[in-house]
This record gives C-alpha cells, sequence and structure tokens, in this order.
C-alpha cells in the first residue's frame, strides 16, 4: 500500500471518525472553504481503488466505510518514519521528540510508565 496523499488522509480521518458516509457528509465536514463535491467523490474512488475504503450502493448512491482502521495505518507508518528518519531506531525517535517538543514532566513519566510496561 502506498502512502496516502494529504488529501486522502484528510478524507480517511472524516472518516474514521463517521465509521461510514456519503460523499455530501465527508464535504460537509471539511472546515470552510469546503472542496468541491466532485473533488472529494474523485478521492473516495481513489480510496476504494486502493483497497483502503468500501461501500455499499444504494442505487445510485454510494455509501463509503473505511477498510482500513486508522490504528494499522498509524502502525504501518510510524515504522516507516523511524525507519526512514530514525536510522530505524526507536529511542532516537523518542529522544527528537523530548528535545524538539519540549515535553514536560508528567508525558516523561507516563512514557517511562509505558516503557517499564513492557
Amino acid at each position: 500500500m502506498d502512502k496516502l496523499t494529504k488529501k486522502e488522509e484528510e478524507v480517511m480521518k472524516i472518516l474514521w471518525k463517521l465509521k461510514k458516509a456519503f460523499v455530501k457528509d465527508i464535504v460537509a465536514e471539511f472546515p470552510d472553504p469546503k472542496p468541491p463535491y466532485n473533488t472529494v467523490s474523485s478521492l473516495v474512488r481513489i480510496l476504494q481503488e486502493k483497497g483502503i475504503v468500501g461501500f455499499k450502493q444504494y442505487g445510485n448512491t454510494y455509501e463509503y466505510f473505511p477498510l482500513l482502521s486508522k490504528e494499522a495505518y498509524r502502525k504501518r507508518y510510524m515504522k516507516e518514519i523511524i525507519s526512514d528518519y530514525f536510522d530505524n531506531s526507536f529511542s532516537k525517535a523518542v529522544a527528537s521528540f523530548m528535545e524538539e517538543e519540549k515535553l514536560d514532566k508528567e508525558e516523561i513519566e507516563a512514557i517511562i510508565k509505558l516503557i517499564k510496561s513492557k
């Protein structure tokens, strides 16, 4: 599976949130200015062709739903980011987040607790 484009990710975030939706429902979830209906329809069809979105047909209308969970997508691309940008080192990734994001004490303690529980 190829990485989703930014626009495809936006559509998927909406579908993950709504669980199932018609194109008009997806368009309604976008902030103003909303993208054209045809643009969103094309993106959904591309996602459907990629096997990421399924549909149920009601006459000439299609209701779409995600076939790929948000968790599965996140897991796959977090591994890719760690591989591509942190030399496949989770510790380098965590160190980078700690330095760049200026984590507070509670966040650091939560990370340590997660590590100890593994």
